[in-house]
């Protein structure tokens, strides 16, 4: 993989820095933290700020003032690695990545400065109010359909299967400009895709998603082409109208890459989102009550369930130079893991930081989207989008509720959270 493709292998650094705590058997992938990470990141932070983890080969931070630093700092800390596997690939994965027509290239999260700010200002002009507009009766009508096949089907039913995964996935499908007709297809080259940049997949399934990966690139290329000559209201289209107009701004490589990004990233924590603010509320059903009874309250809901529950709880950077992290002079090269999980349940700033408070005044001081020039793209998108999908489900479903108390299970990887399945009742 070329030094400027979107994804890369670094030789992360496997030596603490010298005066820094080590956390030997801590890992972002335990078993435990991947069921309940927020009193495990509580206690992190209190032992120490900052540390270096062992098995990840990654220096941990768990403040939200060193966090936002090094967000704001995008000159020292880059955000390249973020879209890097985090463990070595296998042979058979690097054989199929190797093919000569893999070549999609870093663009927006993984794009450092001047670059990234050049492409993200046609991309950002993609997720418009009008475009927003677009796309809620869409959001609206889909949400409805879903739920009428759900009570076709009856209750108890799996709600990430039924709702949860195909909503996000094909609502961005359409933002794109993706035909439905391919939208099954889409979405099983997607299932697997966090656990390449994120997880420790074995070699046997590195090779599965790297081969699924390669498809879906060749998919978006073609897709791509076929916009040239048959643009319609979509981002697609706008992307190569933009292109057209600014092709020293954003050449047509970054098009078809962008596409390719945003096609898995614009869906995976949606759904994740979506089923954490459904396990939440359940969880707190006076909550879940007071917003079928007061819709108006759903978005500050939703901001304090991406405090307090989110799904995206870490994200990645890498030094450019030797700086000081807490006071801990690191090298040039440091992978940065930067714990969310810690920081948005900080008491210096949130009152009672383990309680759910849907009330709460600064539930939106949350870092879930990060800060700075790299603040996520589709933040607005992912909050508008389960805001639709909690109004229609508590007009539709006011009595949804969990069916069976048995622990959730998640997906291993080191970023994003949420549960694989959800049985649900109403």
């Amino acid at each position: 993989m070329a030094g400027d493709s979107y994804h890369q292998e670094r030789s992360a650094s496997s030596v603490a820095p010298s005066g820094c705590p080590v956390q030997h058997t801590w890992s972002p992938l335990n078993d435990d933290y991947l069921a309940e990470p927020y009193r495990i990141a509580t206690e992190l932070r209190n032992e120490s700020p900052t540390f270096f983890s062992d098995s990840l080969g990654y220096l941990v931070v768990n403040t939200m003032d060193e966090i936002e630093r090094i967000f704001l700092d995008h000159e020292t800390f880059a955000s390249v690695n973020v879209q890097d596997p985090v463990f070595p690939l296998s042979e058979g994965a690097r054989e199929v990545l190797s093919a000569e027509d893999f070549n999609p290239v870093a663009v927006m999260s993984n794009r450092p400065e001047p670059d990234h700010g050049v492409i993200r200002k046609h991309t950002r002009n993609g997720f418009s109010n009008r475009r927003m507009k677009i796309l809620e009766p869409y959001m609206r009508s889909r949400s409805h359909s879903l739920i009428d096949q759900m009570e076709i089907d009856g209750s108890p039913l799996e709600f990430v299967e039924a709702f949860a995964f195909p909503l996000p996935g094909e609502t961005v499908f359409r933002f794109i400009g993706f035909p439905e007709a391919d939208d099954e297809l889409l979405k099983d080259w997607c299932l697997e895709r966090k656990a390449f940049s994120w997880g420790k997949p074995t070699e046997a399934e590195q090779k599965r998603i790297a081969e699924q990966m390669l498809a879906y690139w060749r998919y978006c290329r073609e897709f791509t082409a076929s916009k040239r000559d048959n643009r319609t209201d979509d981002f697609a289209s706008e992307l190569l109208t933009a292109h057209d107009e600014n092709p020293d701004d954003m050449t047509y490589q970054e098009v078809e890459s962008i596409i390719y990004g945003l096609s898995f990233a614009g869906h995976e924590a949606v759904t994740s989102l979506i089923c954490n603010s459904l396990v939440t509320l359940f969880e707190h059903r006076s909550a879940w009550d007071a917003i079928c009874a007061d819709p108006s309250l759903i978005p500050n809901a939703v901001e304090e369930v991406l405090r307090y529950n989110s799904s995206q709880i870490s994200w990645r950077r890498i030094t450019t130079k030797t700086t000081t992290v807490d006071g801990i002079e690191v090298p040039a090269g440091m992978p940065i893991f930067m714990n969310f999980a810690a920081a948005n349940r900080e008491p210096d700033l949130f009152e009672n930081p383990h309680e759910f408070n849907i009330h709460r005044t600064n539930a939106s001081r949350h870092i879930s989207f990060g800060k700075g020039v790299h603040f996520c793209l589709g933040a607005r998108l992912a909050r508008f989008e389960t805001q639709v999908v909690l109004e229609v489900l508590t007009e539709r479903l006011p009595t949804l509720r969990r069916a069976d108390d048995a622990p959730l299970s998640y997906f291993p990887n080191i970023t994003f959270r949420g549960p694989e399945t959800l049985q649900v009742a109403w």
